[in-house]
């Protein structure tokens, strides 16, 4: 009897799909990802020694390690197959260690692949390698550099603060970058500006809009409503001359195919989905679904950098844009594009791993949302190796008096890779709402109607706050985290507490701003976005085998440990803390103080626990502390009769009882809708998941679990008469539509 090879993944999706490339004398494993961590519970790591790990077995990994042990065993080679990166790395050298420490001369290589497809893996096992051990090591830094932080400073915050608080080296430094924006936000004073735009008439349509743009030959900037009006009284009597015509050709070069933080970006703005929402649906897609032609993986590792791509998909790519698209739409040789400077050339761009399997003759083997990711894929892929696009652009200027107006405009002469791919607008940038308008034919010195002019009031806006794509770019702009931490980054900082993210903007809690304030004071460096981006260059350069994991760790922790025992005694007291007020008790007549709570800050008694009395409190623009104004409410309570209230709790507003703590009924506050469950007497009210996203549940669950994500409104269907209408922000639109999906109505709202 042949002996078997063992093969060891990481899923068992991928066991699913690659057992059907190989014959018989193959088993594939899988370890179900990582099989040995540092232990839960302590800290893991001999800081007196060099920093050396001490691994463990993950719990309920006993199991399937005994299993890949017993397997190899009986095997005449090993392949170890985990993906391409770091962290595939260090499943193969935990596994590898465990091996030899039972079989010694067992032989181990290490299999590397960018797409699951049978050639793919009978190439890799044509050529097997060794284990990278410089990438292992990089891994191994990271591991311990995000051990030292979260298990030195997370108790910390537990003793300052509140228990179950967490530091992490790179969440911080993203939670760091939410607060900074919103303070920003806070700050910001609005300046008034206004725009003149004059609508105009050719002898040959269409009319079009021009703006004023120069005054004497001068820029200009409209202060205000009575300088624009002047302005505008004034160029009315003038008459309007076509001042000069400037036409040109250019290019619009297609984008790059997608690497792992630009898809996440994409199908955040086109699709709607999260980072992490995106990279599990990519994992489906690179191991593996069941196709026409068998199981394959449809798209390349997902967790890449690179925009590097393989000359054979270059060529299939061009073989389809021949067949399918034309030979107009083909370039001369096959584009290139210049990864950024850090980016693992080893890796490829995320692609399709065949373009002849087209997202049509996909689309009854994949659910909705593999498909929509799948389509985006290909689409950007096969875009990439498009002609260029060519426009007509135009410019005209136009004298009328001193004042000089401008309209521009263009016409796409040649589609080129837009036939394919059209990117999504990025949700910051401001365009000129005269660029993308049809031009009449225009030439120098024709005359031209005034039909309207049009002054209008602008504000300065400030920077907006962070949405999922905005701050994934931030991070890869900032050097901050790698291709596969981006997800996980902003989960965990959302998961914590720290931000919420509402109608798709991140907020920083005041959870999340007290913890970056007090580690931005005492941690300096660890909040640093440059010195965190130096670390990552760091780890860069230990895989590369350029720098010494040790000797690095031993560079980072010596300062690092300083500000730790400063901040032992220096860091505020937040949990015991009780900073006096000159408010009185309006039960006892003793002084209020001001408490860290659960919920945060809160105002105290200080005769506690004689006097129970707390509340919440504003401040004036002067920073007065006032006692906050309960809203009370028409509504009774059921229990004792005494007014409702409304109060704020840690999942938002909520009624309470007026005479707490005497009586403790509350209950949440009703949207206006009712339950839509026929058999149900409870209402709507907006709630909040344990990963602080609102959602609008049934006020009787747990009896009645009846749950939207969308805000319901108590405002009828116009078009079938349901009692409500349902609210949406998506992809920068808000719109109004019906709860029940056969009606299909839908009103475009603008957003506030």
């Amino acid at each position: 009897m042949a002996e078997k090879t063992l093969i060891i993944v990481e899923s068992p999706a991928k066991v699913r799909t690659i057992s059907k490339f190989l014959g018989s004398n193959y088993q594939v494993m899988a370890s179900v990802g990582h099989v040995m961590d540092l232990p839960e519970k302590e800290l893991g790591v001999d800081v007196e020694h060099d920093f050396t790990p001490q691994y463990v077995t993950i719990r309920g990994k006993a199991k399937i390690l005994n299993g890949i042990k017993k397997a190899a065993g009986e095997a005449e080679k090993v392949y170890l197959a985990p993906d391409p990166d770091r962290e595939g790395e260090a499943i193969c050298w935990h596994i590898a260690q465990e091996i030899k420490k039972k079989y010694k001369q067992k032989p181990v290589y290490r299999l590397l692949f960018n797409e699951i497809t049978k050639s793919a893996i009978l190439e890799a096992i044509a050529h097997p390698e060794a284990i990278n051990q410089h990438r292992a090591d990089a891994q191994a830094a990271r591991r311990i550099l995000d051990r030292l932080v979260g298990y030195k400073i997370s108790p910390l915050l537990w003793k300052k603060v509140q228990r179950g608080l967490s530091a992490g080296r790179v969440q911080s430094v993203t939670v760091r970058m939410v607060c900074e924006r919103e303070a920003q936000i806070e700050a910001f004073t609005a300046q008034e500006y206004w725009s003149i735009t004059a609508q105009l008439e050719a002898a040959d349509p269409p009319i079009f809009k021009a703006q004023l743009h120069k005054l004497d030959g001068q820029k200009i900037k409209i202060a205000d409503q009575a300088q624009a009006q002047e302005l505008t009284d004034e160029l009315k009597q003038q008459n309007f001359q076509v001042k000069e015509v400037k036409k040109r050709q250019k290019k619009r070069n297609p984008y790059p195919p997608f690497i792992t933080s630009h898809l996440q970006q994409e199908a955040a703005r086109k699709l709607g989905y999260s980072a992490k929402k995106t990279m599990l649906i990519a994992q489906k897609l690179y191991e593996g679904v069941e196709t026409e032609d068998g199981p394959v993986g449809l798209i390349t590792y997902m967790r890449t950098d690179a925009v590097r791509v393989a000359k054979e998909a270059q060529a299939e790519a061009r073989e389809y844009i021949h067949e399918y698209l034309g030979a107009e739409y083909l370039p001369d040789k096959p584009p290139t594009y210049k990864s950024r400077k850090s980016a693992q050339e080893a890796h490829e761009a995320i692609r399709p791993t065949s373009v002849f399997r087209t997202p049509k003759s996909l689309k009854d083997r994949l659910n909705k949302e593999q498909w929509q990711l799948y389509q985006l894929v290909w689409q950007r892929f096969v875009a990439s190796q498009i002609n260029p696009a060519i426009l007509d652009t135009t410019t005209i200027e136009i004298q009328a008096g001193r004042g000089y107006f401008k309209a521009s405009g263009s016409v796409i002469r040649f589609l080129g890779f837009l036939k394919v791919y059209v990117e999504a607008k990025e949700e910051d940038k401001k365009e000129d709402a005269t660029e993308e308008q049809t031009l009449p034919v225009l030439k120098s010195g024709q005359s031209l109607k005034l039909l309207d002019m049009m002054p209008k009031q602008h504000f300065t806006q400030p920077p907006p706050r962070y949405t999922e794509a905005s701050l994934v770019r931030a991070l890869e702009e900032n050097g901050i985290g790698r291709p596969s931490t981006y997800a996980a980054i902003l989960s965990t900082i959302v998961a914590r507490k720290y931000v919420v993210n509402q109608q798709k903007r991140f907020h920083p809690t005041q959870l999340g701003r007290l913890v970056n304030e007090l580690l931005v004071g005492h941690f300096p460096d660890i909040l640093n976005v440059e010195f965190t981006a130096q670390m990552e260059d760091q780890l860069d350069k230990i895989e590369e085998g350029k720098a010494d994991w040790v000797e690095s760790l031993h560079r980072f922790y010596s300062p690092f440990s300083q500000n730790l025992q400063q901040a032992e005694t220096d860091m505020r007291d937040v949990k015991r803390e009780a900073r006096k007020t000159e408010l009185k008790c309006p039960q006892c007549g003793q002084g209020l103080v001001i408490k860290w709570g659960r919920n945060g800050e809160f105002l105290a008694c200080v005769g506690y626990p004689e006097c129970r009395y707390t509340n919440n409190f504003t401040q004036n623009e002067q920073g007065e502390i006032q006692i906050a104004v309960e809203e009370k409410t028409d509504e009774l309570c059921p229990k004792c009769q005494e007014p409702l209230v409304v109060k704020n709790g840690r999942y938002g507003k909520f009624l309470a009882c007026g005479n707490y703590p005497d009586c403790r009924f509350s209950k949440p506050i009703s949207t206006g809708v009712s339950c839509p469950e026929s058999d149900c007497t409870g209402y709507l009210a907006a709630k909040r998941s344990k990963k602080g996203k609102t959602f609008y549940g049934c006020s009787n669950y747990p009896k009645c679990s009846f749950a939207l994500w969308d805000k319901p409104l108590p405002e009828s269907c116009p078009q079938c008469g349901e009692k409500f209408l349902l609210e949406r922000y998506q992809k920068g639109n808000n719109y109004l539509y019906c709860y029940q999906k056969e009606c299909g109505y839908r009103k475009e709202v603008s957003a506030e």
